[in-house]
């Protein structure tokens, strides 16, 4: 029985390290870029979008194609009065029976002219779903730089709190230390709670990262679609490892693969055609129109093989007082595009400046940085044997030590910044997806 007992406890045990095991994840950069553009709602729902805009150009398409119509009747007459007004001499001839009537009807139309809409309404349409591809493409974009950011802001939080605790260490055996000198009267009991107060200052900073970490790790599993008890562990070499391609370095990249401003290009064409659509509501439609018709009322007369081909020519006389109106909506739609392409187009301008400069600032910062981690070392370093030697005080050591974790910090998430601008100006001059689509390969 105790044997039983200690099995089960062991396949428990075992079945709960799993667990814990699957909860904690690493994933690559790239792998989890690609797994929000699977799994996110947003590429889902842009992607469904794009899928709508090919049907809706396929149905415009269908226009172009013959109107072919089948029709048929069957009519039960009770009680029909005949009255025939041919062979009214012939009075004595008994009259038919007529109880039943049956009509079938093949019709078809062929558009042949129509002011031009049919043509310039699958131009608008092709035009429209070219512009919902390159917002999908957009939204891939959006979603990559969001992953990055949680990415960047994730492995911030996590290198932070791999140095808060090291120093904690240092900090809380220094307050035991401090505890022994101050119980031997070497050092005054302010110099103890120093140490103390320093040790409860990085507890509430390691708190407090922890807590932006475990948001920021629900932020991305969440987009990720992962279990929400997934824990990410991000690796250096998971968000660091990358291949850089040409910095940008002006604003010509963006004006040429920013797919925003590819798909409100892509409406203005829409636009342009939309107004030769209401145009052409001044000219008559006309169409080939042909038919068959079979027709039997019963005991009377029998009608088959009827036949009929023609013209149909159909024009909207008020459309010539009316469709200015139209003229001038669309046209007007056309110049609000046209507006708008400029205004993103100045916007994409600024944003590329700023990401450029961003760039640069952040390389400037990882030097000096690097170089104040070195100084704060040497620093601590020499006010500690300073200190030792009773050459300085508490608060020179204290402040000495905090001087040299900022370092440590600001160091470690130097690097971590500069890849994420670096990252950010791909995505202001269009060219994120591509990166990771080379990658990819």
């Amino acid at each position: 029985m105790k044997v039983s007992q200690f099995m089960l406890f062991g396949i428990f045990f075992i079945g709960i390290s799993s667990i814990e095991a699957q909860e904690k994840t690493n994933l690559t950069l790239n792998e989890a870029i690609n797994l929000a553009w699977t799994k996110s709602n947003e590429v889902t729902l842009a992607n469904t979008k794009v899928k709508t805009k090919k049907y809706e150009l396929q149905s415009t398409k269908n226009n172009q194609y013959p109107d072919l119509k089948l029709s048929g009747q069957y009519q039960r007459l009770a009680n029909a009065s005949v009255d025939f007004k041919l062979n009214q001499n012939n009075s004595a001839q008994q009259l038919p029976i007529v109880n039943q009537l049956m009509v079938g009807q093949l019709n078809a139309s062929v558009p042949v002219f129509s002011g031009f809409k049919i043509q310039n309404s699958i131009k608008a349409y092709q035009n429209l779903y070219e512009a919902e591809m390159a917002t999908a493409a957009q939204t891939k974009e959006e979603i990559a730089l969001r992953v990055i950011e949680y990415y960047a802001s994730l492995y911030k939080a996590q290198k932070t709190i791999e140095l808060l605790k090291e120093n904690q260490k240092s900090a809380k055996q220094r307050v035991k230390d401090f505890v022994e000198l101050e119980k031997n009267g070497i050092i005054p009991r302010n110099d103890l709670l120093k140490s103390k107060l320093q040790a409860s200052k990085i507890q509430l900073s390691l708190d407090e990262t922890n807590n932006n970490l475990k948001v920021i790790n629900f932020y991305l599993v969440t987009l990720l679609k992962l279990n929400p008890d997934t824990k990410l562990e991000i690796r250096e070499d998971d968000f660091a490892d990358f291949q850089m391609i040409n910095i940008p370095i002006n604003e010509l990249p963006a004006l040429e693969n920013r797919k925003d401003l590819e798909a409100i290009r892509y409406q203005g064409k829409a636009s342009e055609a939309n107004i030769k659509i209401a145009k052409g509501s001044y000219y008559p439609a006309i169409a080939i129109i042909g038919g068959y018709t079979a027709l039997n009322l019963s005991n009377v007369i029998t009608v088959q093989n009827a036949m009929n081909i023609g013209v149909g020519i159909s024009y909207d006389l008020s459309a010539i007082l009316k469709n200015g109106t139209l003229v001038r909506l669309a046209e007007n739609n056309f110049l609000e595009v046209q507006n708008s392409e400029a205004l993103l187009t100045d916007y994409i301008k600024v944003q590329v400046q700023k990401a450029i400069e961003d760039y640069d600032l952040a390389l400037k910062q990882t030097t000096v940085y690097e170089e104040a981690q070195e100084q704060a070392s040497e620093n601590y370093r020499i006010v500690k044997d300073k200190y030792d030697n009773g050459l300085s005080d508490t608060n020179d050591l204290l402040e000495a030590d905090v001087e040299q974790l900022n370092s440590k910090i600001s160091k470690a998430l130097a690097k971590a910044n500069t890849i994420q601008k670096y990252y950010e100006l791909l995505s202001v001059t269009g060219q994120l997806s591509q990166s990771f689509n080379l990658a990819q390969k």
